[in-house]
């Protein structure tokens, strides 16, 4: 099979949670014990850190990644969804797997994993944890794919765990308190294994706190930690970036003594995360004249952040402000709705996935808040018309979804 042709096969053959949502999911660990024993436990050969939390993880990951090879390791990092290629989940030293790869892998072994009827994200971590034994990585980076406890990237056994924070997210999977999410989250930590928590709340401490002391693992929180993140030029901007920040350098304190990692590296490393790891759509101007802003930020903790930011946007006197805006239909939508800026034009759309809410029901959902705008069935046709609209001095804000990002970036 050809790269396009073995993507087809996976996505046909193995459920993806990217396009799917909880039908996709795969609960428990059997499939991810078989796969792990059927490659020879290949995380065993290299160190790891492990990432969990509800919004944040990617960009600490990319984060810690980025200051690892600047420190000169061999570093592996592991990242879920993707927004172009699915190449984009697994790198060494910021590049993509090879497409040859991926097809050798599922050639050699799709008569192995058939018959465990694997998610994608099984199939994949199994992949990447392979690739990263293959390449000799000194350290990999891995992120959570959901939850924690029952994730299949839960088979490692980390140096360092970070939690960045919790919010109500994936609430028919992971629980309708944020006191059970963090009880799942908390399932990353291991026994004597040191963990970093970003955000805690009255609800999530005492959890964390518990199952710390169950697994006799030193527990650290961001927030007590005493350090100047406006000391750091971070490459990632926004709001939520800053509370990441915090969390990135709490962790990188309490990596074990062994790695050789100096302040130089630090702010070398975080002054060019894109560049080292190839992180896209955290914040990421796109265009100039008029400026055009994308962002993942999917769920009512993001939009904290994100409504805010464009909202202060929106109040300068030098442009105006358009949105393009579109959500997965499975997420808390009028929640999210209820923090957009009023002071908007807006432009309602649809990813081309079928977990997408269709862009006339969103621009229906906002009307009932207030919000007017047209529907475009496609990011392409909605970007082009509030291209069409602004001017030079104008802002274009796509997001609401990772899958609109996705759009929006494999279109360009």
């Amino acid at each position: 099979m050809t790269y396009a042709e073995t993507v087809a096969y996976l996505y046909a053959q193995v459920p993806l949670f990217q396009s799917l949502g909880a039908g996709a999911y795969k609960e428990g660990l059997s499939n991810t014990l078989a796969l792990d024993e059927h490659f020879g436990h290949p995380h065993r050969a290299y160190r790891t850190i492990h990432v969990a939390g509800t919004n944040g993880k990617g960009s600490t990951s990319h984060a810690l990644a980025a200051v690892l090879q600047q420190a000169g390791y061999c570093v592996g990092l592991y990242t879920s969804p993707h927004l172009v290629d699915m190449r984009e989940r697994i790198r060494v030293n910021g590049q993509p797997i090879s497409e040859q790869r991926i097809v050798d892998f599922v050639a050699d072994h799709r008569a192995f994993f058939e018959p465990l009827s694997p998610s994608f994200f099984e199939v994949i971590t199994a992949l990447a944890l392979l690739y990263f034994a293959e390449q000799r990585v000194d350290v990999a980076v891995i992120e959570v794919g959901l939850g924690g406890r029952l994730d299949c990237t839960n088979v490692i056994r980390p140096d360092l765990a970070v939690i960045t924070n919790i919010a109500l997210d994936h609430t028919d999977l992971l629980g309708h308190t944020l006191a059970q999410i963090a009880h799942e989250k908390a399932g990353i930590i291991k026994p004597q294994v040191p963990v970093v928590v970003g955000q805690a709340l009255p609800e999530t401490r005492p959890v964390f706190e518990a199952v710390a002391a169950e697994q006799d693992a030193p527990l650290f929180f961001a927030e007590e930690a005493v350090l100047d993140p406006s000391a750091v030029d971070f490459e990632l901007k926004g709001a939520c970036q800053q509370h990441n920040l915090r969390t990135i350098l709490t962790a990188l304190r309490h990596l074990p003594a062994y790695y050789a990692v100096t302040d130089a590296h630090i702010r070398e490393g975080l002054a060019h995360v894109c560049r080292l790891t190839g992180l896209m759509g955290r914040w990421q101007t796109i265009a100039t004249q008029p400026r055009v802003i994308c962002d993942t930020g999917h769920n009512v903790d993001a939009w904290r952040y994100l409504g805010p930011s464009l909202a202060a946007i929106a109040a300068e006197q030098t442009g105006a402000l358009h949105i393009v805006f579109g959500m997965a239909g499975d997420k808390d939508v009028d929640s999210v709705i209820a923090l957009l800026p009023r002071a908007a034009h807006y432009y309602f759309t649809q990813a081309s996935v079928r977990r997408a809410l269709p862009a006339a029901a969103m621009r229906d959902k906002c009307r009932a808040h207030g919000l007017e705008g047209e529907a475009y069935p496609t990011v392409a046709e909605a970007l082009a018309a509030a291209r069409g609209a602004a001017s030079t001095a104008d802002t274009i804000f796509v997001g609401g979804s990772s899958f609109v990002v996705a759009d929006l970036l494999r279109d360009l």
